[in-house]
């Protein structure tokens, strides 16, 4: 009887150290994990001035869109009236009005 409790104590004292063990190596492993956080905020930081400048960039896109197509419109409306005006004048001249 006496061996079997000798058995469990000895049992005890290494789960014990084992768990001190595991303990150690677990905040280790926290304070690699707080500077890991700490270089993701820097990165999220940087990333969010990333996105204010692609929306500066995204916005000044558009508005060349924008007048890029107000002007192809343009010159098809200007062709348009153009054509017409000499399908008028070409009317107007073989008396066909």
């Amino acid at each position: 009887m006496e061996s079997r409790i000798a058995m469990l104590e000895q049992i005890a004292r290494s789960t014990t150290a084992g768990l001190e063990n595991i303990d150690r190596r677990m905040d280790g492993l926290d304070r690699r994990m707080d500077g890991f956080d700490h270089r993701m905020d820097g990165f999220d930081r940087r990333l969010e001035g990333v996105e204010r400048r692609m929306d500066v960039i995204i916005a000044g896109q558009r508005a060349d869109f924008r007048w890029v197509v107000g002007l192809i419109l343009t010159c098809i409306f200007t062709v348009i009236g153009v054509f017409g005006t000499m399908l008028g004048v070409m009317a107007h001249g073989f008396h066909w009005l």
